[in-house]
């Protein structure tokens, strides 16, 4: 027994060091597979960990290009501001890092939680997440950089447009690129990256690549917090070009006066009629674009950038390329020379009787007058509804859009600003589109077209583009702000490219524009008591357009629009070389509210040139030499045939 029992615990013993030896050399094994897998199998992937937890790249925010008016008069520009920046790569517990940037630096946590949450963002981006933090931010920081080393302070550049609401809708607003516009191919090809600062309206965002810069980076070496303990290399980023504009920042502030000073709203556009080039575009009311620099983190919840946004004046609409209008008489313009083109009416036989109105059908369309049998001179002087309800008719819906798409009517006019609209003109097709309980267009539909009502409404720089070609002779320019973009290393200097279209007219219908229009100012025309200075020999039209049915009329809101078209010099032998046209809205006839208003422009850009005030309204101006002559505009007198007596109907 006692034997027995001797082999069973030697047999025992025996066993157990078998199994001992086999679990030695199992965890051996395992042991060499796992330490295959690190050094071997991903040896070049935890390398490039363990570099990566030593050595960082730190992005440095570029500066964007300045903008400038045509005189070099600065617009936009940067300045340096302290912002809080969060590192996600450093952040161990994004819990904590959340409560203490809500708690001590009065960050939103829904705005915190979208900026770190998103999934388009590269974890190596330092992320902006409060502007110009105050000093006692400044101090939190500073006091807890070795509990939260994720959170930093960067100095990074800020946008400022120096003026506040000058000039705001040609200008824009910058902000952060959004999800839809990282989905655009273009913002894909252009390499833009979640968290970028784009252009978001206006020239900055038209002209966003020539305006971004390049950012630069430090290389530099951090501790296992995630400190930085020294500066490895460093790429110093580079500004974005400046860009000069056609705009002029002394007419911009007049053109804007014009409008505060009375409490009006409406939109201006000012420019060459001889290259396009935009001198000031005024849309009021505005808004201040500082507000949309300073809130570029989540601008959607912001308080500053809500109530400019949720304004139910709609300040950040661009009247001036955006908003439709029915235009009233000044369409009268292109009436005139399309029945002179199309040969409706000759200079010596362009008689037609006004008739106080006209009967369509079982209504009465009222002119504001009977004036008698005048001609096309003598139409276009006294605005005479008679005159051109008849010559619609005689001309029909036809004719009269083919002339009018010629001049670029119902379709944009490529200006540099994004946003621009089509507007409406007189079409079958459109009646058949929009009125489907009475499709047909009719007679009555033809009247009301033929004096810029009905289906008449476009926006003012498309009018004024069509009427700036007919008055310098059917050259048509492309109404523009961008002058040049200087060199930088980043890009070549770059030049507005002017490729204006031409719209063959005989002299004889140039002519005899020019000459109604200068009488409308000059010969005891609708405009003839707005007082405009002689001597730079002002042409225009008036024009007012009814809002709703006279008979509904309830309150200002229901006045008509008033408008004023214009050229400068006119009737002379030189070229015009200023068109304004304004919209006051609900202004009332166009002579009273924007009339003055277009005088005032004028008047501001004859004074500059010729170094002197030339109404006694513009005494307080200030004025500065002209730099890009001395000759005055306005050399050549009016022509021999203005003559003062002169009757209507006379060719």
């Amino acid at each position: 027994m006692s034997s027995t029992n001797a082999r069973e615990e030697g047999f025992n013993l025996e066993l157990r060091v078998y199994l001992i030896q086999y679990l030695v050399l199992a965890v051996f094994i395992a042991l060499g597979i796992r330490f295959y897998v690190l050094q071997v199998a991903r040896h070049e992937d935890y390398q490039a960990r363990a570099e990566n937890n030593r050595i960082r790249d730190i992005p440095i925010p570029a500066s964007r290009g300045a903008i400038f008016d045509r005189n070099e008069n600065l617009l936009v520009d940067n300045a340096s501001a302290f912002n809080v920046v969060v590192t996600p790569e450093d952040i161990t517990n994004k819990e904590d890092t959340v409560n203490a940037l809500v708690q001590n630096l009065d960050i939103d946590r829904g705005e915190l939680l979208v900026e770190l949450n998103d999934p388009l963002r590269p974890k190596s981006q330092p992320i902006l997440v409060k502007q110009n933090a105050s000093l006692a931010d400044r101090a939190w920081v500073a006091a807890h950089e070795l509990e939260h080393p994720e959170i930093t302070i960067d100095q990074q550049p800020q946008r400022v447009y120096k003026y506040g609401k000058l000039a705001a809708h040609l200008l824009g607003y910058i902000g952060q690129v959004n999800p839809k516009q990282l989905e655009n191919p273009e913002f894909k090809a252009a390499g833009y990256k979640s968290g970028d600062i784009v252009g978001q309206d206006g020239i900055e965002k038209k002209y966003d690549r020539e305006l971004r810069g390049q950012d630069g980076m430090r290389r530099v070496i951090v501790d296992s917090r995630g400190m930085p303990k020294a500066e490895l290399a460093r790429i110093e980023p580079i500004k974005g070009q400046d860009i000069i504009l056609t705009l002029d920042l002394d007419l911009q502030k007049v053109a804007e006066q014009q409008f505060y000073s009375k409490n009006e709203t409406g939109a201006a556009v000012v420019l060459n009629p001889q290259n396009g080039e935009i001198l000031a575009m005024v849309s009021v009311p505005s808004f201040d674009p500082n507000v949309f620099a300073r809130n570029v983190v989540s601008t959607g919840s912001r308080k500053e950038v809500a109530a400019i946004v949720n304004d139910p004046s709609h300040p950040m609409y661009n009247k001036a390329i955006q908003g439709i209008y029915p235009t009233g008489s000044t369409w009268k313009i292109l009436m005139a020379t399309a029945a002179l083109e199309e040969g409706t009416i000759t200079l010596k036989n362009s008689r037609i009787v006004c008739g106080g109105g006209i009967q369509v059908g079982n209504r009465f369309v009222h002119c504001g007058k009977n004036h008698g049998m005048p001609d096309i001179h003598a139409a276009i002087v006294h605005s005479c509804d008679g005159y051109f309800y008849r010559l619609g008719l005689k001309m029909g819906v036809d004719i009269i859009h083919d002339w009018v798409t010629r001049f670029g009517m119902g379709q944009r006019t490529g200006v540099d600003l994004p946003g621009e609209v089509r507007g409406i003109i007189p079409s079958r097709e459109w009646k058949k589109r929009v009125n489907p309980r009475d499709p047909v267009w009719k007679d009555f539909d033809t009247v009301l077209a033929s004096i810029g009502q009905g289906s008449v409404a476009v926006p003012p720089i498309q009018l004024i583009r069509a009427e700036a070609g007919i008055v310098i002779g059917g050259e048509f320019h492309t109404p523009h702000l961008f002058k040049q973009a200087k060199e930088t290393q980043l890009g070549a200097v770059k030049y507005y490219d002017d490729k204006p279209t031409e719209v063959k007219l005989s002299e004889l219908t140039i002519e005899t524009v020019d000459y109604g229009m200068w009488g409308v100012i000059n010969e005891g025309g609708t405009a003839s008591g707005v007082g405009f200075p002689r001597e730079i020999n002002a042409g225009g039209k008036t024009g007012t357009a009814q809002v709703i049915a006279k008979e509904k009329v309830r309150g200002k809101e229901h006045k008509d629009h008033s408008w004023f078209i214009s050229f400068a010099p006119m009737h002379t032998d030189q070229k015009p070389e200023i068109g304004v046209v304004c919209i006051t809205e609900n202004g009332g006839w166009g002579a009273s509210a924007s009339a003055p208003k277009v005088k005032m422009i004028e008047a501001a850009y004859f004074s500059k040139k010729l170094g002197r005030p030339i109404l006694p309204e513009l005494v307080a101006l200030k004025t500065q030499p002209k730099r890009e002559t001395t000759r005055p505009a306005t050399g050549a007198p009016a022509k021999p045939n203005a003559d003062p007596k002169r009757r209507p109907g006379t060719p």
